[in-house]
């Protein structure tokens, strides 16, 4: 077993109490009430050394130095711990009953700890007392769906900085992608900031985030405007723009008030923090579309890019007139974004609704062609193939309703990733971004492919457009740059960004792949063993062979290095 793993006491052989839970560090699990959760090796390292030392406040470094020893690893890899024990343990930060951050020091275990003792059998305490655990232990594939936001907004903004250095290291040649960020950097600038939805209304709330995503796409059509989706509760100083283009920051919040609809947005200047233009809303609910397209005109007509009559005509045509259709297209989206099999399937039925009310709703169409996918990909149907031909047949649909839905090229392109034809989906993904500049998610489609095909370099260098067009991009982004970091042999990097990844995204295999391989490679058995056995909880029917068959990867260096490594653990 490698250096670090074991506990410094006999807590790896001998059972021990912390709280409310039962701690088996031999089998890297802890059990309470009945439940039992599996935790990563390096996780119950951290713990049993801070239960050597309850009450005590332990110096990051000497944390590192005693979980880590003669291994390079960044405070990052601590805090990631840190946060996979809490979330095990059911614990916060802001109330532990367990772990607790002491600001600039480090941590230290607050809860109660009994171990046998070592002198005559009996247990004996060596304990700070604290107040009882509420148990919430969970299945150990679940607990991990629950990342906390504010966790994932720092780690959206430490991502980005650290893409910025690492893009610069990897590529100096200039590429067409370069040249048409210089293009970009001199365009006005304009931020959305996600809607809010005024108090606990669910359905003001789905309502939020689809007049979000819809601004968002209907400005993006805008040539010479470069738009960008901010972090949740941005301010002026989140709005990304270059020092010598004017940029600008929309925001909004959403009210329903029987049976109306109150909007009110705000736009303001993103350097100076002043407010150039306001206004309230009030419509019916069944108004919803007009005032969309009216709120689209108006922040353009305050904006310094020329649009013309015909062309805000374009840009304000929405996808469907059919509210009810709208509806529950947006429930279906929020239950494909959840990424697990019951959800899928909820998704499809809320597509399909939206279909049969609007037969003409093309991003309807793409999207149910993105749950056939799903069922490819996660393999959540005996009928692969067929799936992967339901999608391919139903993102074409989408696409000669209506060309000029920006996902439609997308799934089109992540479709024909799917069935192994690369430059197909580049094709797609190339028209894309050139009638959509700021469609982010081409970018980091991109940048996916080219590390597939062998060119990481370059996929970094795509998701850093990504990355400054969506700052807080979806799990997909991380996903890529832990491959594009695997490639590069960066795997400390690597490791980072897939375990984001699944912060957002628990089930997904690839990312469980790719981190077993990367401890294999990196020394640390134990820990990819513990990612196989979290890949056969995801896929009982795992095989190594069947999953490299059917993954778009051609990079044969990498298709070995993950062949030899997961065949080294049993998968």
């Amino acid at each position: 077993m490698p250096d670090g793993v074991e506990s410094h006491s006999s807590a790896r052989d001998e059972g021990l109490q912390i709280g409310d839970w039962t701690v088996e560090p031999a089998l890297n699990q802890l059990a309470a009430a009945g439940r039992s959760v599996k935790v990563e090796p390096k996780a119950m390292a951290l713990l049993t050394y801070l239960a050597d030392r309850p009450g005590e406040v332990v110096a990051r470094d000497a944390l590192l130095a005693a979980v880590w020893p003669g291994v390079v690893v960044g405070d990052d890899s601590l805090t990631q711990a840190v946060i996979k024990l809490r979330k095990a343990l059911g614990d916060t930060a802001e109330s532990p009953a367990y772990i607790q951050t002491i600001p600039k020091r480090g941590y230290r275990l607050v809860a109660r700890v009994v171990r046998p003792a070592m002198t005559d059998g009996h247990f004996g305490d060596r304990a700070s007392n604290s107040p009882a655990l509420r148990v919430t232990g969970k299945r150990r594939v679940v607990f991990l769906a629950i990342a906390g936001t504010a966790v994932l907004l720092l780690v959206a903004a430490a991502v980005w900085w650290v893409l910025e250095a690492a893009v610069d290291r990897a590529s100096s040649d200039p590429s067409a992608t370069a040249r048409t960020e210089a293009v970009r950097a001199a365009q006005p600038t304009v931020t959305v900031a996600p809607f809010e939805a005024l108090g606990d209304d669910a359905e003001a709330a789905l309502l939020a985030r689809g007049i979000t995503a819809d601004l968002v796409t209907d400005l993006s059509k805008v040539f010479g405007l470069s738009v960008i989706s901010a972090i949740p509760h941005a301010t002026r100083s989140d709005a990304r723009v270059h020092p010598e283009a004017p940029g600008y920051l929309v925001s909004g919040t959403v009210q329903r008030l029987d049976g109306a609809l109150r909007l009110q947005v705000h736009l303001a200047d993103a350097q100076t923090g002043k407010q150039l233009w306001a206004e309230r809303f009030d419509r019916t609910v069944s108004a919803l579309f007009v005032m969309q397209e009216e709120l689209v005109g108006k922040i353009l007509r305050v904006l310094p890019a020329k649009v013309s009559e015909a062309e805000l005509r374009r840009v304000a045509q929405h996808h469907t007139r059919n509210l009810e259709a709208y509806d529950h297209f947006q429930r279906g989206q929020a239950a494909l974004l959840v990424r697990q099999q019951a959800e899928n399937e909820t998704a499809r039925r809320m597509f399909q609704r939206a279909i049969e009310l609007d037969a003409t709703f093309a991003r309807a169409y793409a999207a149910l062609a993105l749950t056939y996918a799903a069922d490819y990909r996660n393999y959540w149907t005996k009928d692969g193939p067929g799936a992967l031909d339901r999608a391919f047949e139903l993102a074409r649909t989408a696409h000669e309703i209506n060309a000029d839905v920006r996902e439609t090229y997308w799934v089109l392109a992540f479709v024909h990733l799917e069935r192994g034809q690369h430059k197909q989906a580049l094709d797609y993904l190339e028209t894309a971004v050139r009638l959509y500049p700021s469609f982010a998610d081409a970018y980091a489609l991109m940048g996916g492919i080219n590390v597939y095909i062998g060119q990481p370099a370059s996929g970094l260098s795509l998701l850093r457009t990504a990355m400054r067009l969506n700052p807080d991009g979806g799990y997909l982004y991380f996903l890529i740059l832990g491959r594009a970091y695997f490639g590069l042999g960066d795997l400390d990097q690597a490791r980072l960004n897939l375990e984001h990844a699944l912060l957002r995204n628990p089930v997904n295999v690839e990312a469980r792949v790719y981190l077993a391989a990367l401890h294999v490679m990196a020394g640390d058995k134990a820990t990819a063993e513990w990612q196989a056995e979290e890949i056969r909880a995801v896929q009982p029917d795992f095989s190594r062979p069947a999953w490299l068959a059917t993954h778009p990867l051609t990079d044969v260096k990498v298709r070995n290095q993950l062949a030899q490594a997961l065949g080294q653990i049993g998968l």
